[in-house]
């Protein structure tokens, strides 16, 4: 019966082409024999509608639109490939992908229990005529590895924002809060959840110690020679093996590294940066996080005396030292520890001292 109150009888039968599964490798093709009815009072016509075959305004159907999400979505496959299997054009599979990804992005159960939460920026495009770089802030359930949301910018109100959208239970589920060493993002999470324990990301903290290394490097090659580093300077010839981890350079790599030093590094300063820097990497093996606060609070304080020592380099370093406690809650496993030695038998314990 019409809204109206009339009769309604059969007025016609339209067949829809629907673009479906491919079947036996070669493109499929559905046609679905929809009923049309019409009002004998007011003249409206409509058609039947079953969401299970296909949905309004869509040329797949709905298993076809799910399918071509599912290879978007999580395999990442290009949009033309998928068209190309289905037999359709490149904004049918788009609009397809579309609609069933905003069902799947609005579900409430989408996001569930997070007990691990982390915050990265991500370079999302570039526009205009000078390419202007637009931030986004990827908001991401660490334990499970699901991104669970992104918004704009990279500053600190994007993601107090969306915070503040979710439940005060769901806030208070999560422990660990992970982050790289910006400002911003530590505010975040001091502001909204100041019970989680900041982890910062191993990635973040190591590249943090190389460029360490780095300003070290070229102090010394400064004090040392009164210029830049050039093509024959020792200093200058090392500065790619400096940063290379221990365990991936060969025995005869290590060697020029060690003579290259003993060249350009009278006071063994850039030596003691570099043990320094395979130190940080250390922690992140340990599995124990008791051992690795031990580990943290024994190291940090000498990188603190270093510093004080080095006024050129004391702001960046011991401005820094606050994240090194987070460091701590991080592990991994399968890294062998760097050597601590100099090659004339002295440990970097009592080089420091």
């Amino acid at each position: 019966m019409c809204s109206c109150g009339g009769a309604v009888h059969r007025h016609d039968v339209r067949e829809v082409v629907l673009v479906d599964l491919p079947c036996f490798g070669r493109p499929t093709r559905l046609v679905w024999c929809k009923q049309r009815w019409r009002c004998s009072s007011c003249g409206r016509c409509w058609c039947d509608d079953d969401s299970e075959i296909a949905t309004s305004r869509c040329s797949l159907t709905t298993r076809a639109a799910r399918w071509a999400t599912l290879q978007v979505g999580r395999h990442g496959r290009v949009v033309t490939d998928v068209a190309r299997d289905l037999g359709c054009g490149w904004h049918a599979v788009m609009d397809a992908v579309v609609a069933v990804g905003e069902q799947l992005v609005d579900h409430p159960a989408r996001i569930g229990s997070v007990t691990a939460l982390g915050l990265d920026e991500t370079l999302f495009a570039r526009i205009g005529k000078f390419r202007t770089q637009l931030w986004s802030t990827q908001i991401v359930d660490v334990r499970h590895g699901q991104l669970l949301d992104v918004v704009p910018g990279r500053d600190a109100s994007g993601p107090c924002r969306w915070l503040a959208a979710r439940e005060p239970a769901w806030l208070a589920a999560i422990e660990w809060a992970t982050l790289d060493l910006s400002s911003s993002y530590r505010s975040v999470f001091d502001t909204m959840l100041p019970d989680a324990v900041q982890v910062a990301d191993p990635f973040h903290v190591v590249k943090l110690a190389n460029t360490m290394l780095d300003e070290t490097r070229r102090r010394v090659q400064n004090e040392t020679l009164g210029h830049r580093g050039r093509r024959d300077d020792p200093l200058w010839r090392a500065r790619r093996r400096l940063t290379i981890a221990r365990e991936r350079l060969s025995d005869d790599q290590h060697g020029r590294l060690m003579g290259l030093l003993r060249a350009g590094d009278p006071h063994r300063e850039v030596w003691f940066a570099w043990n320094a820097k395979e130190v940080v990497r250390q922690i992140h093996d340990h599995t124990d996080p008791e051992l690795a606060a031990g580990w943290v609070a024994v190291t940090s304080p000498t990188a603190r005396c270093r510093s004080r020592s080095n006024a050129s380099d004391a702001p960046s370093l011991a401005g820094r030292h606050r994240s090194l406690p987070g460091i701590a809650r991080t592990s991994r496993t399968g890294r062998p520890k760097p050597s601590t030695t100099w090659p004339s038998g002295s440990s970097a314990s009592r080089s420091a001292s």
